[in-house]
């Protein structure tokens, strides 16, 4: 298939030597602001990896996937939303690991002046978010619920910077968006919430994908990764103002932005397994009855599930 355009301790396994990295001199990681890379740093488990980890960082999903896509990197994280667009797509890459969160990562956010209080108060109202991605998925599925017409909002589909500063000067009446800029947008510029992902709304799940090549070429150096970010999203679960610290420090982001953050979070790695499967068909099924992407597709094929056993080794 020809590559095209997206649309919008050591922990290495026992039988894994070094010897097994020869092929992978470099694994390069698409991260996004406030991602996997400072609490990997933070639990000290970027350290002694017999590969090189080269880091992108990425303004979102879109971004960190058009990367992907073309090669510039192995491995990134991405949401439901836009993994569900990524596949309809054709990304030539797999989902290798997934997270679980409560879905609050996700939500929308109001000025606090704003007389918007519920999902209903939308009508007629404009959408700060990015196409396809997490945000959009939200709103939609929280007009459904309403039982209000989907095209009750109008939508601005904008980059995360030009969300926040649109919703400061009233450009846009509210902004669906996720994890750093939500705790941002309501710790920093006092911002309300009228509905987030952990109503019911979203699967909470989020996946580690990797280009096809990767997974081939570069699959030791990926389980041993993989393998890393599991412990080191246990470690912050562990120790929540250690990560709220590093992370804000990495970020920029105010103390109290990081605690919000690493508070609504709580991330853990699951197995791939027929549940996870099942519940990212659910928020594909959804897509394509809403005509976000043409069609619905059948999302297994685009797990790996091979990686769990590296992950969860003890």
């Amino acid at each position: 298939m020809q590559r095209r355009t997206l649309l919008g301790g050591l922990l290495a396994a026992p039988a894994i030597t070094r010897t097994a990295f020869a092929q992978a001199t470099s694994l390069r990681v698409g991260d996004q602001r406030g991602g996997i890379q400072p609490l990997m740093e933070a639990a000290g488990l970027l350290s002694g990896t017999p590969y090189r980890v080269e880091w992108s960082q990425f303004a979102g999903a879109p971004m960190l996937l058009e990367a992907l896509n073309a090669g510039a990197i192995d491995t990134g994280g991405i949401g439901d939303a836009p993994f569900t667009s990524a596949v309809a797509a054709g990304i030539e890459g797999k989902a290798v690991s997934a997270v679980r969160s409560g879905g609050a990562v996700t939500a929308l956010v109001v000025p606090g002046s704003s007389a918007i209080r519920i999902v209903a108060d939308l009508r007629g109202k404009t959408i700060a978010t990015l196409r396809g991605q997490t945000g959009h998925f939200l709103t939609l599925a929280a007009l459904e619920r309403e039982g209000m017409p989907l095209d009750s909002v109008r939508f601005a589909f904008i980059a995360p910077d030009a969300a926040k500063a649109a919703m400061a000067n009233g450009s846009v009446d509210g902004w669906a968006t996720w994890g750093p800029y939500i705790a941002l947008a309501k710790v920093q510029d006092g911002a309300r919430e009228i509905v987030n992902g952990g109503e019911g709304l979203m699967s909470g799940q989020s996946y580690q994908m990797a280009s096809d090549t990767a997974i081939k070429g570069k699959r030791e150096a990926l389980a041993d990764f993989l393998r890393r970010l599991h412990r080191a999203r246990e470690w912050g679960l562990a120790n929540p103002e250690e990560q709220a610290k590093v992370w804000s420090a990495g970020t920029g982001f105010p103390l109290p932005v990081g605690r919000e953050v690493v508070a609504v979070a709580s991330t853990r790695t699951v197995p791939i397994d027929e549940g996870v499967i099942a519940a990212q068909q659910r928020v594909t099924d959804f897509f394509a009855k809403v005509k976000v992407i043409p069609r619905a597709h059948r999302v297994a094929p685009a797990f790996d599930p091979g990686f769990n056993a590296a992950i969860f080794a003890a």
